[in-house]
């Protein structure tokens, strides 16, 4: 509800127009996804070198270009004001989204086509500039969300998420990690797991040292940041999963018990697993900058 409640306040008051011009640069991130999307869906002889390489080029363009609308909206963004926070967001995603390959490997919910003959070394080649744009187009568009909407109406929500006390950040660190380990036995039924167990692992380590989780402002009904970021990795998912249909390297999903009423690839249903995934997403990404605030 929070998040459907964000994308409805998503409505800009006059007074809070900026003064701020949209930069040439994102001009240029523009005709650059267009020429790229263009090579994408295309089977023109001239591209045939690199369609098997436009995902990589499509979310850089799609993270500039939401960077310059941020720059537009507030006069700063990641990529001007933060770029070593968002080239740290660039490496971590590439980890980050290889743990989730591998978790892959024992539920099968997606395979790739068009890569059939590469080699390991150039598959790890390719698809690691891929994974390593994931964790900065989520976290550019949660930035230009939260500079579009006011959703007062989200810190005053009536609903209030229970404090994870030690004792229950223990009880869910082990449901937590069985429920991962049991990925491995019953995929068909325990695929959600792969979503949700390493959130539920991190947010149970951060309680059991006693400090604040991302779900610690919900319960006072603050559900801002949490919708944010769900809306911000629908909205990526939208996107990923559009480019994806007409490319010629692509994914294929092979999801259990929802595998129908499919918005391009991804059944219907799926889409559900983008709303932890942003959560996840914005979990790692407060340990980096806690981590850089600790180094100075």
């Amino acid at each position: 509800v929070p998040v459907f409640a964000l994308a409805l306040s998503l409505r800009t008051p006059r007074s809070q127009i900026s003064n701020f011009k949209f930069p040439r640069w994102g001009w240029l991130a523009l005709a650059w996804i267009a020429t790229w999307w263009l090579i994408a869906w295309t089977r023109f002889p001239c591209f045939a070198a690199i369609q098997q390489h436009t995902f990589t080029p499509l979310w850089l363009g799609y993270i500039a270009l939401v960077n310059a609308l941020t720059f537009a909206r507030t006069g700063r963004c990641m990529m001007t004001h933060e770029p070593r926070k968002l080239a740290a967001f660039f490496a971590a995603s590439a980890f980050f989204w290889w743990f989730f390959e591998y978790l892959n490997r024992f539920v099968q919910n997606w395979h790739y086509h068009g890569i059939e003959d590469f080699t390991p070394l150039r598959y790890f080649l390719f698809a690691t500039p891929a994974f390593a744009t994931v964790m900065p187009a989520i976290m550019s568009t949660a930035e230009l969300l939260n500079s579009l909407a006011s959703a007062a109406a989200l810190t005053r929500c009536p609903v209030r998420l229970p404090t994870l006390s030690r004792c229950g950040a223990g009880a869910l660190l082990l449901i937590a990690c069985a429920g991962l380990a049991g990925i491995g036995v019953r995929p068909d039924f325990l695929f959600p797991l792969l979503w949700l167990a390493p959130l539920f692992i991190l947010t149970s380590l951060r309680a059991l040292r006693g400090a604040t989780t991302i779900f610690s402002p919900a319960a006072t009904g603050d559900f801002r940041r949490l919708a944010m970021l769900s809306l911000a990795a629908l909205i990526c998912g939208f996107f990923w999963e559009m480019w994806n249909f007409h490319s010629l390297a692509k994914w294929i999903y092979l999801v259990p018990f929802v595998g129908v009423a499919k918005v391009f690839e991804m059944p219907l249903l799926g889409f559900a697993g983008y709303l932890p995934f942003g959560w996840e997403c914005a979990v790692i990404a407060d340990a980096l900058v806690r981590e850089k605030k600790n180094a100075r």
